[in-house]
């Protein structure tokens, strides 16, 4: 048989030979995360959509209202201090090590603190009923719950970054717990945004007899309280199952691993030109043109069956198409749609027609959705893959350096986008607490331009690294099989000092 097996060999290319060899080393797959797990990452994942940041700009801006010129500078300060404080955290969490993980402890700590911002940060008009858009006690409020809550997010989404890449150490496990999160929490991450989108136009049309800051204040803190509770279960629930080095990464070696990395560099590459992309709120021509902040719900309508469907066929084209090609389509296809909104909008003032241009909101909606999954799963992915190709290469793992790098760049240009932003309303005429239809005409056409053709043109630049992305599959399989054989080395060296302290 071995000399069967070495007469075919010879008459392949070495490149043959060595995919072949690379799929009979690569582990057998394996299901590590249960069902109980499961659910509690499928609640963890919804917890990420049950707030109401979706209208968080206009709440801040028309219904909190901090005069545009404070949120420019506050915006920017909290920018400036966001980039710093990521790079020493991200150090922090790599060289964490302790018996319960490396992410458990700050997911288990951030759960009452993070309760504690969420609550107060909807809670503000209480605190300042009709007080100015530049009312000094107010603005410092808001400073400071920017500030505070920036540093502990921060600490929090380096933690959840390297989650998924330590919980399951096979791919398909990976994978599938990816899928179902996505698919299941899709049915139900949306109800806070929608519910949100349609009671804005219940209270704008005096149909509910509530007062605007009212509605986000009960519903604010609802979700704020929810999120944090279904997080502390995950947190306390899920375990890390892949095995970080005895060697722990210094900060050096952790701010190299983009220099190092290629994957990793081309990826934060790409989120920085990607971020480049600058846009006004898109909530805010909704309601301020067509007079219809319900519309962000009907456009998707059609597309919901779209969504479930697209998870169907997404493993189908994973084993027909590369990665990178998934990668692109998933990423782009969204803002050649919106630039074709944008042409359609621009003849005959249709931007102005609140049906015409819910229809074509919708088209746009729903083909985007065809490719809902790639967008989900894809990225998550790919951003797994290349922490895991970090041990491989170089032998310590960088979960935390490894989120904060991908993000660094484009958190960079961003910050400057969001500071931008606030700016062009202020450029573009938008005047602060006006009900719907009270803009000028030139407001609103701006209004319609920076939400549709303006993220178009600014982020167009982010597709170019990813033609680049050089983990084929026959890195891939090669790379997860020595990794394989790798860690249960360190697990028998591990079992072994640990015996050898018992005897002793």
């Amino acid at each position: 048989m071995a000399k069967k097996t070495k007469k075919a060999e010879a008459t392949q290319t070495p490149e043959v030979v060595d995919e072949e060899k690379a799929n009979r080393e690569m582990p057998k797959h394996r299901r590590y995360v249960g069902s109980r797990e499961t659910t509690a990452y499928i609640l963890y994942d919804i917890a990420q959509s049950l707030n109401l940041n979706s209208k968080r700009t206009y709440f801040i801006t028309d219904v909190f209202v901090i005069a545009l010129k404070w949120q420019t500078i506050i915006n920017a300060i909290t920018s400036v201090w966001d980039i710093v404080n990521d790079i020493f955290l991200a150090a922090l969490v790599d060289r964490t090590n302790t018996r319960f993980g490396k992410f458990k402890p700050y997911l288990i700590l951030y759960a009452g603190p993070g309760a504690a911002l969420g609550i107060l940060f909807w809670a503000m008009p209480k605190f300042f009923p009709g007080a100015a858009p530049a009312y000094m006690p107010k603005i410092v409020m808001y400073f400071v719950l920017n500030m505070v809550s920036n540093l502990v997010t921060s600490l929090y989404n380096i933690a959840k970054t390297g989650i998924l890449a330590t919980i399951t150490p096979d791919t398909l496990d990976r994978t599938r717990l990816i899928n179902q999160a996505n698919l299941i929490s899709s049915l139900v991450e949306n109800i806070p945004k929608q519910a949100i989108t349609i009671f804005i136009d219940l209270v704008n049309r005096e149909v509910m007899k509530v007062k605007m800051t009212s509605l986000f204040v009960v519903m604010g803190i609802a979700t704020a309280a929810a999120s944090s509770a279904l997080g502390f279960y995950f947190a306390v629930i899920f375990k890390e199952r892949v095995l970080q080095s005895v060697e722990k990464p210094t900060q050096k070696e952790s701010l190299s691993s983009i220099v190092k990395s290629r994957p990793l560099m081309l990826l934060a590459i790409s989120d920085l030109l990607s971020a480049f992309s600058i846009s006004t709120d898109l909530s805010l021509y909704y309601i301020n043109v067509l007079n219809f902040s319900s519309a962000e719900l009907v456009v998707g309508i059609p597309g919901m069956p779209v969504t479930y469907l697209s998870y169907a066929y997404v493993n189908k084209l994973r084993e027909k198409f590369s990665t990178k090609l998934l990668w692109i389509v998933g990423d782009h296809m969204g803002g050649f749609l919106l630039l074709l909104v944008y042409l359609f909008g621009s003849i005959n003032k249709n931007y102005k027609k609140t049906w015409v241009m819910v229809g074509a909101f919708m088209a746009r909606e729903t083909l985007w959705n065809t490719v809902y999954a790639l967008r989900k799963v894809v990225p998550q992915e790919i951003a797994n893959e290349v922490i895991d190709y970090g041990e491989w290469k170089y032998g310590y793992r960088t979960e935390g350096m490894t989120g904060v790098i991908k993000g660094l760049a484009s958190k960079i240009v961003g910050s400057f986008g969001t500071v931008l932003s606030t700016v062009m309303l202020q450029l573009i005429g938008y005047r602060q607490g006006l009900k719907p239809g009270q803009q000028s005409e030139r407001t609103e056409y701006l209004l319609f331009m920076t939400t549709t053709l303006l993220p178009v043109a600014t982020g167009f630049m982010g597709i170019i690294p990813k033609f680049f992305y050089n983990i084929d599959n026959k890195t891939r399989q090669r790379m997860y099989a020595e990794l394989a054989e790798r860690r249960s080395e360190i697990a028998q060296n591990l079992n072994t000092d640990s015996e050898a302290e018992a005897s002793e």
